[in-house]
Formats: C-alpha cells, structure tokens, sequence
C-alpha cells in the first residue's frame, strides 16, 4: 500500500499527519508513505527529522477577504496543481489523505482528476476552507470533534503522538518534575501558549508570580521559542518557589505528567492532549481566525473537565485569584481529571489508519 500524506504550515497539520503515518507503520510494516508538503511550512524540518520522504509543491494562499491576492489565485492554484501531479506521477499513491493547509487543495484536485480515492481529516471544531472542499472530493471524512459540520463525516477524534496518548501520568509524576528541575510534591502549574508562544499569557501568569508562590504553587512556564522572557524576581517575605521559564519543551509528555493544572491556548492539539490524558485546563482562546480555538475546548469544557477564559480576561489579578484557588485544590482537580478523560479519543491515530487502509482497498 502506498499512502501520500498532505497537510503543514503548523504543528496542528504536521502532528496529527505524522501519528498517522506511524499508526499505517504499525498496522503494516511495508506501508510506503510519503508527506506532501509546501517550503513555507514546519514539515520542512519535522517530516524529515520524523523519518518519513517529503515532496514539495507550491503554497495556495486562500485569502478570506477579497484583495489583490484573490485574483492571482486561480494562477497559484493551477501552478500548485500541476506540480501535484507529478508528485503523483512519482509516487502512485493509493490514497490521498489531506489535513488541511496550504497544500491541501491542489492535492484534492489533482486526486481526484487521476481517480485516486482521496480521505480528509479535520483537525479543528470548525473546518477550514481547503477541508470544506475536500469533503466534497473524499471517500471518508474524519473530524477530530464531535460535531464538526462536513458532509458525511465521521468523528474519530485528532490523531496524536503515541508518547502522549499511552502516557500514565502518576506514574511519570516523580521522573518528570525532576527532569525540568521542580520539586516533587507542590502543586504544579504548566503555562504554554503554542509552538509559538503567547504573549497574553507569558505576561498574565508572570504577573501574578507573587500571588502563585504565596499559595506554594510552582510553574513550568513555556513562553515560545522567540520570547525572551525571564524568570520573575521572588517577593520578599515569599517562600522560595521554583518557576521554571523555558523557551520550548521537547518532552511534552514530562510536561503533561508534571501538571496539575494547565493554563494554555485551545488549538486542537493543546486541547486533544492535555484532556485525552486527564489534565485540568485553563483554555484562553486565540482572539483572532474564525474563531475555532473557541469551539475546540467547549465540549471539554461542558463537560467540567476544563475552565474557558477570554483573551482580554486573562489578567494577572485574575491568574492570582482563579488559578492559585483552583491549582491548591486538589478535589477540584481530580474531579475535572476524570472528566477530561472521558470526553477525547486517545486512540483516534489507529481510527483514521484504519479508516485510510480501508479506503486503499476499495
């Protein structure tokens, strides 16, 4: 079976391609797969480093206003196509599967114009647009959430590394809070804001460090790889409690195990892991897009396994009130864990290979 795999531009294309790719590994061994990529993206250097061959095609940009850039798209669009098809020429892939991105829709034509069965996976609550014209192209759809409006779609849930869906958290407590250097037993909070940062909630959190440490609370604290964020000064008078300011953590499951409490943005992957292991949240939706991070982190939310703040609400005054109450309270906590859990599928990489394996058979 060959399997060509499209989607980039970020971790929340690249992530959940890649657990596929190691999940159709796993089911079969001599499964050949090939990513699909653009030059702009994060899969120029997390396909290769992953192991897997990489084919390149031009990026097109699909603007959601009408602009200068709306006319030239049908020239792109073309250009990105036809270079498709010699990927495809290349490769004689049985499946086509997309995850959304710039290089998503030349993949789904130019699929389809060769007759090769094409499967779609949705990462976000609400589709983007390359998606919403794959799903009228595709064999199967897949969502990562529940109710994702795309015809015929079927909800498996975002596909995520296997170090995080196996992960047992009491288990890896100990080891992972001595990995970053934080003590054993304080309650722990871990504050990220993405693969890039987020500087609401970098200051936010650091403006309440006081407040943090005077409850005994110690933080992991991951401000994004271009952030040059330093440690808060300790407040006389305040015990000494370790906070931790990290530009990026490559071991996202020591961070997950090392948590009580987590304070992050509500992208898919953020959302989709931090719950499918039982971590309670604070999600603070990005303010700008279409306004997915919010419907991402509702069924979670609903469910009470997690807290939604607003962007603009994220202030240090309410970081010291909300959080330190909720990270000391350790009944709390274990009740939104049990049903965090309960709401994501853990095991949705082997739910969309299979799905995938199928329609290559047909």
């Amino acid at each position: 079976m060959k399997v060509l795999l499209a989607g980039g531009g970020t971790a929340g294309h690249t992530s959940p391609m890649l657990a596929t790719a190691d999940a159709l590994r796993r089911l079969d061994p001599e499964c050949e797969i090939t990513c699909l990529g653009t030059p702009r993206g994060l899969e120029t250097t997390v396909v290769p480093a992953a192991g897997y061959p990489l084919e390149l095609v031009p990026p097109v940009p699909l603007p959601r206003r009408i602009s200068g850039e709306l006319v030239r798209v049908p020239a792109h669009l073309r250009h990105a196509v036809k270079a498709t098809y010699a990927v495809l020429d290349k490769v004689r892939p049985d499946v086509v599967v997309g995850y959304g991105g710039y290089v998503c829709v030349p993949a789904y034509l130019a699929a389809r114009r060769r007759g090769i069965p094409v499967v779609v996976h949705e990462g976000n609550a609400k589709p983007g647009l390359a998606n919403r014209v794959g799903a009228r192209l595709a064999a199967r759809v897949a969502t990562s959430f529940p109710d994702t409006r795309l015809p015929h779609a079927s909800y498996v849930g975002l596909p995520i590394r296997r170090m995080i869906s196996t992960l047992d958290r009491a288990a890896l407590r100990a080891e992972a809070r001595a990995f970053f250097g934080l003590e054993r037993d304080r309650p722990t909070l871990v504050v990220t804001g993405g693969s890039q940062g987020a500087r609401r909630l970098n200051d936010a959190v650091i403006g309440a460090a006081g407040a943090l440490a005077q409850a005994g609370v110690q933080v992991l604290h991951v401000v994004g790889p271009k952030n040059d964020v330093a440690a808060p000064e300790p407040l006389p008078d305040t015990p000494p409690t370790p906070y931790l300011v990290v530009n990026y953590v490559d071991r996202m499951d020591y961070a997950l195990a090392a948590a009580d409490l987590m304070v992050c943005r509500a992208g898919a992957n953020s959302v989709t892991e931090a719950a499918a292991v039982g971590v309670p949240a604070v999600f603070v939706p990005l303010p700008i897009g279409n306004g997915e991070q919010r419907v991402n982190a509702q069924p979670v939310v609903e469910a009470g396994g997690a807290l939604l703040v607003e962007d603009a609400e994220l202030t240090p005054a309410w970081v010291a009130e909300h959080v330190t109450a909720l990270a000391t309270d350790p009944d709390a906590l274990a009740r939104m864990s049990a049903v965090a859990s309960t709401v994501i599928h853990r095991d949705a990489d082997e739910r969309l290979a299979r799905i995938i394996v199928e329609v290559a058979g047909r």
